[in-house]
């Protein structure tokens, strides 16, 4: 006898189940996360490439600054001359004297605050409040932080990063490194560069070897160094130039090892 078949097992059809729509809010929560993970990332590499170069330059002279780019670019623009003069000389080659003459001149409380001396941002404050000239109330090492790190502006976000900046060098640096690239790196003529090129572009000298007089002529165009002139100086900048050398009495045998750096 044939043995009889077994009945086809039964096709049982099991209906799709429909996908769970992504909601509105799964999908801005999504994009929310990427923007605070890709904010997080910039910081972190901000913090450490700043932090990065701020101690590499601790050790390495700093070879060219954002303003000189930008003067090159503005000459070259206006068809001038691109003139470029500027050689790194450590601090103990450059004169006692030019070191006293930029305090006396920029920033008399320079050996003893850290990095901001709010008094004189009052004074400068209160000063362009009135409506009289521009003041900026900038420390030394404010004005290193910005030559060195940024670009020339006004806005408060530079300013934000300048401040920034100031405190890293204070503590990184310390006052003398702070004076060194300070004198390297300072605009101090007409494509003049650091103490180096200035001596020799004011009185073809030695940057070792300034008098009083003649490191106070420098500190004085400092305000303006493409407009004034250190030697054949007008009567306003040599009423600087005698300013700064009596205050120059006051400053005193510089100490930067006390900053305990």
């Amino acid at each position: 006898m044939a043995a009889a078949k077994k009945p086809a097992p039964k096709k049982t059809t099991t209906a799709s189940k429909p996908k769970p729509k992504t909601s509105g809010k799964k999908s801005n929560r999504s994009f929310g996360e990427k923007v605070k993970w890709f904010l997080i990332k910039t910081m972190l590499w901000f913090f450490g490439i700043s932090i990065g170069s701020v101690i590499f330059f601790k050790y390495v002279p700093v070879p060219f600054t954002p303003l000189m780019l930008i003067r090159a670019i503005e000459n070259k623009m206006d068809g001038k001359e691109v003139y470029f003069d500027h050689d790194w000389e450590p601090i103990d080659k450059i004169s006692m004297n030019l070191q006293k003459a930029v305090i006396a001149s920029e920033d008399g409380t320079f050996l003893t605050h850290n990095g901001f001396d709010f008094k004189a941002l009052q004074k400068a404050y209160k000063s362009n409040e009135r409506g009289r000239r521009i003041r900026g109330g900038s420390t030394i090492s404010q004005q290193t932080a910005k030559n060195v790190f940024l670009w020339q502006g006004k806005s408060y976000f530079r300013k934000g990063l300048e401040a920034y900046f100031t405190v890293l060098i204070e503590i990184i640096w310390g006052k003398e490194r702070i004076m060194e690239v300070y004198l390297n790196s300072i605009e101090m003529g007409d494509g003049v560069y650091g103490a180096y090129a200035a001596t020799e572009h004011w009185y073809r000298r030695d940057a070792s070897s300034l008098t009083p007089m003649q490191a106070a002529g420098i500190a004085a165009i400092l305000p303006n160094p493409r407009k004034f002139k250190a030697t054949g100086s007008s009567s306003y900048i040599n009423r600087r130039k005698e300013r700064i050398v009596r205050e120059m009495r006051y400053v005193g045998k510089i100490n930067y090892s006390g900053d305990g750096k």
